[in-house]
C-alpha cells in the first residue's frame, strides 16, 4: 500500500509509511488519534457541556464503572492505572490505560501518559487509540467547570489556583468560561513556575494574574479555589477559606490524605464525581471519616445528581462547597467517543491495520 497523506490538524498534513490505511478506519483497522488532533476536535467549551451530560447519566445509572486499578511501581512514586467503563449516554465502551510519573515535569513531559482505547459498543471491535494525556487534561478541567456552574455562587469571580502545571493552566481557562473572573491568584511551591504560568495565561484571560507567596495568601477572600497539585499532605486549611467559597479538589491523592485538611472537609457541602470512587480513594474524605468528625453521609451526593436537579447543591450564599474530582472512566469514554466520531467525520487521525 502506498503512503497516505493524513490530515492531523487543520492546515497540517504528514506523510506516513506504507502500511497505513485511510483516515477513516474500516473493519480490521483502528483510528489512531494524537494529542494535537484531540485538542482540535474537543474544545474546552464543548467538553464542559459533554461532562455535564455525562455525569448526569452516571448518576442516573446509565454507566458501568468498575473501580480503577492502580499499580505502584517498585521503589518509586510512579503508577500505572487502568480505568474501564461503559456509558449509555452518549453510548461508548472503552478503557483508559495511563501512567502517572510525577517526575516527568523535569523531563519536559506530562505526568500522565497513555491511551484511551475505544471499542464499538455493538460488536466489541476496537476502533480507536486516542492520546490519553490530552483527553485527561481537557475532560478534568471541563468536569470541574461543570461542577462550578452548579455549585459556585453566581457572582463568584475571585479565583485562586494552587499548582502551576497542566491542570492549573486548564482550570484557569475552564473557570473563565463559566464565571466572570475579576481577580486571579496563583500559588506553587516553585514561584518561578507560577510566574511563568501567570505570564503565559494573562493575555488570553485579559486580566492581570497575581503570584502569591503562600497558600494562605492565595486563597484569602477567594470565592473560587482549584487545587491542582500532586501533594499527598494537606496544603489547604479550612480556617483560611472564605464563607461562600466553592472548591474544586483535583489533585491526585494515592498514598496520603491529599490537598485539603479535615477542617476544610467538615466546613463544606461535599460532592464527588462518583460516590464509590470517592469513598475508596478521596484521601481527605477518608481522613475526615477516620477522625470521627464526619461519617460517610458527609458525602452528600454525586455532582451528576446536582446537575440533573435531583439533589440540592448550594443552599445559601455563605456555604462552602466542594467538588471532589477523582476522575471517572465515564468522562474518558464520553470524551473519547466525541473525539472518535468527530475524527471520522473530518477524516482526521491515522487508520492503522489491527
Amino acid at each position: 500500500m502506498r503512503p497516505t497523506a493524513v490530515a492531523l490538524t487543520p492546515g497540517l498534513r504528514l506523510d506516513y509509511a506504507a502500511g497505513m490505511g485511510s483516515a477513516v478506519a474500516g473493519v480490521g483497522e483502528v483510528l489512531v488519534i494524537d494529542g494535537r488532533t484531540v485538542e482540535a476536535l474537543l474544545p474546552l467549551a464543548d467538553c464542559i457541556e459533554l461532562m455535564a451530560r455525562t455525569m448526569a447519566a452516571v448518576s442516573r445509572g446509565a454507566a458501568e464503572l468498575p473501580l480503577r486499578t492502580v499499580m505502584r511501581l517498585p521503589e518509586s512514586g510512579n503508577l500505572l492505572g487502568l480505568m474501564p467503563g461503559y456509558l449509555a449516554d452518549p453510548a461508548g465502551l472503552g478503557v483508559k490505560i495511563v501512567s502517572i510519573f510525577p517526575g516527568n515535569a523535569a523531563r519536559g513531559l506530562p505526568s500522565h501518559l497513555g491511551a484511551v482505547v475505544m471499542f464499538e459498543p455493538e460488536t466489541g471491535r476496537p476502533v480507536a487509540l486516542i492520546d490519553a494525556a490530552s483527553v485527561t487534561a481537557i475532560r478534568t478541567a471541563a468536569a470541574s467547570a461543570a461542577a462550578t456552574q452548579v455549585l459556585a455562587r453566581a457572582d463568584a469571580g475571585d479565583l485562586a489556583i494552587l499548582g502551576a502545571g497542566e491542570q492549573a493552566s486548564r482550570h484557569l481557562d475552564a473557570m473563565a468560561l463559566v464565571r466572570r473572573l475579576r481577580r486571579v491568584r496563583l500559588w506553587n511551591r516553585s514561584r518561578d513556575r507560577a510566574a511563568a504560568l501567570a505570564e503565559a495565561a494573562a493575555p488570553r484571560l485579559g486580566l492581570a494574574i497575581e503570584v502569591a507567596d503562600s497558600v494562605e495568601q492565595a486563597v484569602a477572600g477567594a470565592d473560587l479555589i482549584c487545587t491542582t497539585t500532586g501533594t499527598v499532605n494537606p496544603l489547604l486549611h479550612g480556617r483560611w477559606i472564605a464563607d461562600g467559597a466553592h472548591i474544586n479538589l483535583v489533585g491526585f491523592t494515592v498514598g496520603g490524605p491529599g490537598e485539603a485538611d479535615t477542617d476544610t472537609v467538615v466546613r463544606a457541602r461535599y460532592f464527588a464525581d462518583v460516590r464509590p470512587a470517592a469513598l475508596a480513594a478521596a484521601g481527605e474524605l477518608k481522613q475526615a471519616i477516620a477522625s470521627g468528625r464526619v461519617s460517610e453521609a458527609h458525602l452528600l451526593g454525586e455532582i451528576g445528581e446536582v446537575i440533573a436537579g435531583t439533589f440540592p447543591g448550594r443552599s445559601g450564599p455563605d456555604e462552602v462547597t466542594i467538588y471532589r474530582s477523582l476522575g471517572s472512566a465515564a468522562q474518558d469514554i464520553a470524551a473519547g467517543t466525541a473525539v472518535y466520531e468527530r475524527a471520522k467525520a473530518a477524516a482526521m487521525g491515522i487508520a492503522a491495520p489491527f
